[in-house]
C-alpha cells in the first residue's frame, strides 16, 4: 500500500501562511532541501490543492532551464516534471502541465483507491484545505512538519478545529542551522 505523506511548513503557532497568504517567513535552504529530498526520492506523485498547484505550475515546469538555477531547482524540477501531479479542485484550473490529473469530486474515495494502487508514495505539498480534508478522512500516513521560528498571530491554519484526534509516533526530528525544526511523524492506527 502506498503512503500519503504530508509536507508542511508552519509557524510556531500553527499557520501555513499569513492572513493575506504570505509565506515570506518560511525558512528554506540547501540543508533543508537535502533533508526533504528523501520525500521526493520515495514518491512518484505530487498532490496539490488548486492554489498550491497554480503556484507550482507557474514555476517548476521551466525552473531547471534558468541559468541561475540552484541544484535544488534542477533536482526538484526533474522530479516534479516526471511525477504524476494530482490537483484537487472544485473549479476548473488549467491543468496543461504534463502529467497532471484533476480530481473534482469523491476526494476521499479517490485517495483511498490511489493508496491501494501500485506505486511509490503520494506527496501532499502545502495545500492546507486539502490537507484538512484528507486528515478528517484519516488518509494521511506520514507528517513532515517544518516548524519555523516565527509567531504570526493569525493566518491560514494547518490544523482546523474540527479535526479528529490523530495519534502519531515521532520517527525523526532535526534542528536546522536556520532555526527551523523538522518533525517527521507516522500515523499510529489501532
Amino acid at each position: 500500500m502506498r503512503n500519503l505523506v504530508m509536507l508542511e511548513h508552519v509557524s510556531l503557532d500553527g499557520f501555513v501562511a499569513g492572513p493575506q497568504g504570505e509565506m515570506d517567513w518560511i525558512g528554506v535552504d540547501e540543508e533543508m532541501f537535502d533533508y526533504t529530498a528523501r520525500l521526493t526520492d520515495a514518491a512518484d506523485t505530487a498532490v496539490y490543492g488548486r492554489v498550491t498547484y497554480q503556484m507550482m505550475a507557474y514555476y517548476w515546469p521551466t525552473a531547471a532551464d534558468n541559468p541561475d538555477a540552484t541544484r535544488h531547482d534542477v533536482d526538484h524540477a526533474r522530479w516534479v516534471n516526471a511525477a504524476t501531479k494530482i490537483v484537487v479542485s472544485r473549479t476548473d484550473p488549467d491543468i496543461s502541465w504534463p502529467g497532471t490529473r484533476l480530481i473534482a469530486a469523491d476526494v476521499e474515495r479517490t485517495f483511498e483507491t490511489l493508496k491501494q494502487q501500485p506505486g511509490r508514495d503520494l506527496l501532499l505539498i502545502g495545500s492546507p484545505g486539502l490537507a484538512q480534508t484528507l486528515l478528517r478522512a484519516d488518509l494521511v500516513d506520514q507528517f513532515w512538519v517544518n516548524v519555523n521560528p516565527v509567531v504570526l498571530g493569525a493566518g491560514i491554519p494547518l490544523f482546523g478545529p474540527d479535526l479528529p484526534r490523530l495519534d502519531l509516533e515521532l520517527l525523526d526530528s532535526r534542528v536546522f542551522a536556520s532555526g527551523v525544526v523538522g518533525l517527521h511523524y507516522r500515523r499510529v492506527r489501532t
